[in-house]
């Protein structure tokens, strides 16, 4: 699945998802919810985040919803600096569908 930007940037779904948020909180999600959290590509729209997951892991999807997270600050001896933001995505399944990382 390409999808393409008003920047001309074309992702492929390995693309658009980085890793899955592996926390304690993500598996209460997945365990309650039957939803999953990933760290996907921040120019990824809703539309491609459900797309990539429908194909790489063959799975139902209900809802996608999205939070663009912003760096902390912090400082090493006189240095100020910020960690990188990053966008997540929190992706609902359908009841029956399910995703195994281990």
């Amino acid at each position: 699945m390409a999808s393409s930007f008003s920047t001309g940037i074309v992702l492929e779904a390995h693309q658009v998802i980085r890793r899955p948020l592996v926390t304690e909180k993500g598996t209460h999600l997945s365990e309650k919810q039957n939803a999953y959290s990933f760290e996907v590509h921040p120019l990824a729209t809703k539309s491609d985040i459900k797309a990539a997951v429908q194909q790489l892991w063959d799975v139902r999807v209900v809802a996608v919803r999205t939070q663009t997270r912003l760096g902390k600050p912090r400082r090493h001896k006189m240095v100020v600096g910020l960690t990188r933001s990053w966008k997540k995505a929190i992706v609902k399944l359908h009841d029956e569908d399910r995703i195994a990382f281990f």
